[in-house]
């Protein structure tokens, strides 16, 4: 066979697969598909740039329409981009979409997939989600321990007006220690920083919680199973083994010594109890559920999920006002106004009546949400999204992002106006502006999250001027792992108002 004849056979071959492929596809009534599909890596290779893939699948679903399938290797991924179809996924379909992947995160860091945020939907998930919404993220126990977010609110205000002037500082830091400190003692019923805490933990804490939120947490053994036998997992399972074995040593510890302290003083009554008190106890009366591993995998999820988020989210919305200080001085003047003569700081009491606080941190949440892609979901059955059959088994990938940056919903998308929210009743409009998921997986942190995101803003804008380096604009640019945060830190001015620095 002469070399003309071969890449004529070639091109025939290639042709009638690209043919069989769309007939097979609009037969079985599959959503449309980006061409084109590659042998074996089906779309993977649309995916290049890792840091804004978020911004990568948007333009396909510009391109392509707000419900696409892609392939990766051997899996079969949704991805949707519009309001209804969101709707369909979250609402209609909520039990079928309800699971998660089997990916080898899951398995190393979620306890082989029995932790709340790994585990598939079912009665272990369902105690899960019971025990962290009723002993620590119930309204009532919010309350309760709304003492814990105002003491350490008032002491990143102190620490800044200590390391504040002219050279600035690195808020993010500083922020992050105090969402950590927050979520630690209502863990543990003890702070992980601070001048009187062994700082080689806190290192260690920061260091390890560092490197999961840079791991990208999918490996090609995920996609390619045929890969593992050549070892090609090797490195990220690797890393992330050593994340986990530092996690759990890390949480153990806590629950050790919270047990023995337990043994000497007794349990602690009230509003004082930690989910780590809770959980001890309840072990005594069913230690085959209640192992060390369940209450290490709990605990590691809710410290994650209520530390890096929450401080990221206050970072990107002091980098917006900074960039536009109209807004930023017209929420000084409404606390202002709300504290009126009382020289005092603002409380979470506070907070229903500034609404206008309440808007600048749904703008930052609808421009920087902190997962811009839902974290994946699978579909246990097969079902309808947006008139197209979905089979079971499929991946879905819900960009938030895209729906809250839409210029078809949004006007001006990614311009930063908080009056876009001002006639916005409840928190939610509808599927259009969903930063904590929705649906039964849904962050079940919403609550607490805006309670500290709320009160440690409003503090800053309360007893700071905020400036920044120069006159350039703060960079906004972004960058992709477990969570979406700053590439470069923001570092900021902050002066003590006049009126407030006898208070501080």
């Amino acid at each position: 066979m002469d070399l003309i004849s071969l890449v004529l056979y070639v091109v025939i071959l290639i042709i009638t697969y690209i043919f069989i492929q769309k007939l097979f596809h609009k037969l079985k009534n599959y959503p449309p598909s980006p061409f084109p599909t590659l042998p074996i890596l089906g779309h993977l290779h649309l995916l290049k740039d890792q840091n804004s893939i978020h911004r990568t699948l948007a333009n396909l679903s510009i391109k392509h329409g707000p419900v696409i399938t892609l392939k990766f290797g051997s899996r079969h991924g949704l991805l949707v981009s519009s309001t209804s179809a969101a709707e369909d996924c979250l609402h209609h379909n909520d039990i079928t979409f309800a699971n998660r992947p089997r990916l080898m995160a899951g398995k190393i860091l979620g306890y082989d997939y029995t932790t709340m945020l790994w585990a598939p939907y079912g009665p272990l998930w369902r105690n899960h989600r019971r025990i962290a919404s009723t002993e620590i993220l119930s309204s009532h126990r919010l309350n309760l321990l709304v003492d814990i977010r105002a003491d350490e609110v008032r002491s990143l205000v102190k620490r800044l007006c200590e390391i504040g002037g002219d050279k600035g500082v690195v808020i993010k830091e500083a922020l992050f220690e105090l969402t950590s400190n927050v979520m630690m003692r209502m863990i543990a019923g003890k702070r992980i920083y601070g001048e009187a805490v062994e700082s080689t933990e806190a290192n260690n804490f920061r260091q390890v919680v560092k490197e999961l939120m840079e791991t990208v947490p999918t490996s090609a053994v995920d996609f390619f199973p045929f890969l593992k036998y050549l070892g090609v997992h090797k490195s990220l399972e690797k890393r992330l083994k050593s994340i986990s074995v530092r996690f759990k040593r890390f949480f153990q510890d806590m629950v050790d010594e919270k047990r023995k302290q337990m043994k000497e003083q007794g349990v602690t009554n009230g509003k004082n109890k930690t989910l780590i008190e809770v959980l001890l106890e309840l072990q005594i009366s069913d230690p085959s559920f209640f192992t060390d591993d369940m209450i290490k995998g709990l605990v590691e999820t809710l410290l994650l999920g209520g530390t890096e988020t929450s401080a990221s989210t206050i970072e990107w919305a002091l980098s917006l006002l900074l960039n536009n200080p109209e807004v930023f001085h017209k929420a000084q003047k409404e606390i202002d106004e709300h504290i009126g003569s009382d020289l005092r700081l603002i409380e979470e009491r506070d907070l229903q009546h500034l609404p206008y606080i309440h808007c600048i941190i749904n703008e930052t949440l609808r421009m920087y949400p902190g997962a811009p892609i839902l974290p994946p979901r699978e579909s246990s059955t097969d079902c309808i999204v947006g008139g197209y059959h979905v089979p079971q088994g499929t991946l879905l990938m819900l960009n938030i992002w895209a729906l809250q940056n839409d210029p078809n919903i949004w006007d001006d998308p990614r311009k930063f106006k908080p009056e876009r929210f001002e006639s916005v009743k409840g928190e939610r409009i509808g599927y259009q502006f969903i930063p904590f998921g929705a649906g039964r997986r849904a962050c079940p942190g919403e609550s607490l999250a805006a309670r500290i995101i709320g009160l440690t803003l409003g503090s800053l804008i309360q007893c700071f001027e905020w400036e920044k380096h120069g006159e350039k604009e703060v960079d906004m640019q972004e960058t992709i792992g477990v969570t979406m945060w700053r590439t470069n830190p923001l570092q900021a001015k902050c002066t003590p108002r006049i009126h407030m620095a006898k208070l501080l």
